[in-house]
């Protein structure tokens, strides 16, 4: 490109348009920035445009360089999909009849040469949720079959009619495709009260969550019963504990437990993960003597502060967080953290000293660079965060750590053995 990306706006129709007169701006925390060219890709196949009603879009003036407010139309921003990480959420003015946004990740977007462009990076090569590798009618067909073949199993129901196919979930439809990595959710409860939470949310909160939660609690016979034959049957397998359909897993590790050694009774092949947050250090470490190998822990930010004023945690603090993960690395198991990225907030200097020690303190096997699904002006007010400091950049940030932290692998999902080989290989 040899200029940034023009403007985006929308009519009242949802209509698109480009200004020609400014560049689109990027935003970190609460505060318009200019983006570098070299910030900018094509927009990914998969991605979609969202109109933000209520709000009217912010860029620079292409000869002045000035913060404009566009006075017409509204702000256009974009979803980014899987294996993606932003670099700036999509910038505007927001009006006070503005209505919250959904729990989507709102990513700046501009036009240039008939194309799309986003500030975002590729930072996972792995290719299982890219939009183009899904066959609908290939999931359909195995729903069919696996329910006729387990036909009392009411998790697998629950995987194939609600996530698989009502909710559209990349790692249901995988997992009827017989490939990658085989969900497993298993508790209806939760002890965090996550504001952005998108399988529950209060009656009297202004958005709604984007699926409904388990309704039951599986046994450990229903669980090992379908993940078996995908450990057996799929190369590089992985079954992982913990799927946004639920709670938290590890109220139910007594459960978890029984299923796993259930299922390595019958096979030693693939990965057992569990996606969590990390609040049950106990919990963990029962698991890890049955045959857990590896963890991805959620978090918001590395500072506690920051951490429990979004996850509002009932009966845990983050520091069980820290001790959940240091378990599966006394273990000599994978340790990830699923790192929802905020920018302006995940690439402040207070927060990059703070994951630096985080890192430190848990020898942590990976970061997974999340975008974070929230309402920006929402999230923050919720959170009390009026000023957010110095941020260094999301890619900068990237960077500085992946200097200091070679042995850390980069990515968006849990990897599976072979990758995790590589890595490990790396700290000898």
């Amino acid at each position: 490109m040899e200029h940034l990306p023009f403007l985006l706006f929308a009519d009242a129709q949802g209509k698109v348009y480009e200004d020609t007169t400014l560049f689109v701006a990027g935003r970190s925390g609460w505060d318009a920035v200019v983006p570098e060219l070299d910030d900018f890709i094509e927009l990914p196949e998969g991605g979609q445009l969202y109109v933000l009603p209520g709000r009217k879009a912010v860029g620079f003036d292409c000869e002045t360089g000035e913060y404009t407010v566009r006075e017409e139309g509204f702000a256009v921003a974009a979803f980014v999909p899987p294996a993606h990480t932003t670099l700036y959420l999509a910038c505007y003015e927001q009006l006070p009849e503005a209505p919250v946004l959904p729990l989507f990740c709102y990513n700046a977007v501009g036009w240039y040469d008939g194309k799309f462009y986003v500030p975002a990076v590729r930072i996972d090569k792995d290719i299982r949720q890219d939009p183009e590798g899904f066959d609908q009618e290939l999931v359909k067909q195995s729903v069919a079959n696996q329910l006729e073949r387990f036909p009392n199993n009411r998790l697998l129901a629950h995987i194939g009619n609600n996530c698989a196919l009502t909710y559209l979930c990349p790692a249901a439809r995988n997992f009827f495709m017989g490939r990658f990595e085989a969900p497993i959710p298993t508790s209806p409860a939760c002890n965090a009260n996550c504001i952005g939470c998108i399988s529950f949310q209060p009656a009297e909160e202004t958005i709604t969550s984007t699926q409904d939660r388990l309704q039951f609690k599986p046994t450990a016979a229903e669980i090992a019963e379908y993940t078996i034959p995908h450990l057996e049957a799929v190369p590089d397998a992985i079954v992982s504990f913990g799927q946004g359909c639920e709670g938290e897993p590890l109220l139910m590790w007594e459960t978890n437990v029984k299923a796993i050694e259930i299922i390595r009774a019958n096979t030693n092949k693939g990965i057992i993960n569990i996606n969590t947050n990390g609040s049950l250090p106990h919990g963990v470490e029962a698991m890890c003597k049955a045959g857990l190998q590896s963890i991805r822990v959620s978090m918001n930010s590395a500072r506690p502060a920051v951490y429990e004023s979004y996850y509002l945690p009932n009966n845990y603090r983050f520091e069980n967080l820290r001790e959940s993960i240091q378990m599966v690395r006394k273990y000599g198991g994978w340790a990830s953290i699923n790192y929802f990225v905020f920018p302006g907030m995940t690439d402040t200097v207070e927060e990059y000293e703070a994951l630096r020690q985080f890192i430190l303190d848990t020898d942590l096997s990976m970061i997974q660079w999340r975008n974070f699904n929230i309402d920006p002006d929402w999230y923050l007010g919720r959170i009390g965060v009026h000023e957010c400091g110095e941020a260094i950049g999301v890619k900068n940030m990237m960077q500085l750590l992946k200097d200091e932290f070679p042995h850390v692998a980069f990515g968006y999902f849990n990897p599976p053995e072979s990758i995790m080989n590589t890595y490990n290989a790396l700290r000898q």
